[in-house]
């Protein structure tokens, strides 16, 4: 008999930053599981709970839940100086237990300090081609993951002879690549030692844990960190991540099959922003666009950098839809929009006169798109207070109508505000 027990999934559906930390929160309080499946500490979940501000990079948003048990599956890479630190950071502010609530996969990669050098490194070596990576070593821990010399915690756990090996190997190899630079072996050594007693009692087979979880009716939810145009195979290349932040990623980030996942919801920002470089078709160089920047608060929270901003693209979310299989949208920070007299969004490309029905794969094909937008009449109010799908000014109801009727997917939560609370629910 099938099991009727489903997870749920929350991905990003643009270039990331869309609020997807505030959704998982918000679904954390009716999950058991909450699980991170790939990336690694590139990627940054803000949290506001009574007024405090939690940040993350490596822990899944639903941590702060004291009911809900959160796993680091097998898809991800772990800097363990980084894990250690953004406990110790987070428990200052208030978190607590989180000993007897975290779980990490022994399949797990590890990030070395290395890794994190070569990463800067390489990206000098492209010099005007660089691709604006965050330098946490994410590229290259998923290369040697690739070219199977790669470290997983289960080595760190394992003979700690047979760990050293390994690692004196992967150092080498990394040297002779890399002559600039600089490790200190035996003082690594030495540190993972310690790391390896702080992190054993954490670790387990997150597989196996998983499927019985599901199995015995605990309610999962898993968090895509990064977002779909960041996925590797579908997103911008190569001005993307190293990971797949797609659907797929759930399946190989946590050894879940198909057939376990119920619902997909897609976090959509009701602008679109973007970090680094790469093509950006409904990017705004002018008021409106340092107005969204200002209101937004637009800055990385990995790397402070300034995102750049633009008008809604559909076109992006209805390509992210087709990969993803979204069964619901979560729209959010549409109270930034809250002082346009306008809106525009974009609905088509066009590339010499002709609208395209494909997103295309090449950058200097996407650069030089033209957008289609339909205009809509701004509310010109504050929505900050409003709770109920009702209470909206009939131009942001038909701003989310506009939403629904291209993507032909249901809206379900709206948000518009910083804090757990500013969430209208349009069921």
């Amino acid at each position: 008999m099938e099991n009727k027990n489903k997870v749920t999934v929350v991905l990003g559906a643009q270039w990331g930053d869309e609020g997807k930390g505030k959704v998982v929160d918000l679904l954390a309080v009716n999950s058991d599981i909450v699980c991170r499946c790939q990336g690694g500490n590139n990627a940054g979940h803000t949290v506001v709970v009574d007024g405090k501000e939690f940040d993350f990079h490596l822990l899944p948003s639903g941590i702060i839940n004291q009911k809900c048990t959160s796993v680091i599956g097998n898809g991800v890479v772990i800097h363990l100086p980084g894990l250690f630190e953004e406990l110790k950071k987070n428990e200052m502010k208030g978190m607590q237990g989180w000993q007897q609530r975290l779980i990490i996969s022994d399949r797990a990669h590890i990030v070395f300090d290395l890794h994190q050098q070569a990463d800067g490194l390489q990206e000098a070596e492209k010099g005007k081609n660089s691709l604006g990576t965050t330098k946490k070593g994410i590229g290259p821990t998923y290369s040697s993951k690739a070219t199977r010399n790669g470290i997983r915690i289960g080595d760190l756990l394992g003979d700690f002879t047979i760990f050293e090996e390994k690692f004196r190997t992967l150092a080498a190899g990394y040297k002779r690549m890399f002559p600039a630079l600089e490790v200190d072996i035996e003082s690594e050594l030495a540190r993972y030692k310690d790391y390896a007693a702080k992190i054993r009692p954490l670790v387990r087979d997150t597989v196996s844990y998983l499927h019985e979880a599901i199995k015995d009716g605990r309610r999962v939810l898993v968090e895509g960190a990064n977002a779909a145009m960041l996925d590797i195979d579908f997103g911008t290349y190569p001005y993307v991540t190293s990971s797949n932040c797609s659907i797929g990623g759930v399946c190989t980030g946590l050894g879940l099959p198909p057939k376990v996942i119920g619902e997909v919801m897609g976090v959509v920002k009701a602008y679109t922003t973007r970090v680094g470089d790469g093509p950006f078709p409904t990017e705004l160089h002018d008021e409106t666009g340092r107005l969204l920047q200002e209101r937004g608060h637009e800055v990385g929270v990995t790397t402070k950098r300034v995102r750049r901003c633009g008008w809604l693209d559909l076109v992006v979310v209805s390509y992210t839809a087709m990969v993803n299989g979204y069964t619901s949208v979560c729209l959010t920070k549409l109270d930034i929009l809250d002082t346009l007299k306008e809106i525009k969004v974009g609905v088509a490309y066009k590339l010499n006169g002709k609208v395209i029905n494909y997103f295309p794969s090449s950058m200097p094909e996407l650069s030089s798109v033209e957008v289609e937008y339909m205009t809509l009449p701004g509310w010109d109010c504050s929505i900050e207070d409003i709770r109920q799908m009702d209470n909206l000014p009939v131009q942001a109801r038909n701003y989310v109508k506009a939403i629904e009727d291209f993507l032909k997917i249901p809206v379900k939560f709206i948000g518009v505000g910083q804090g757990r609370e500013s969430i209208i629910s349009a069921d």
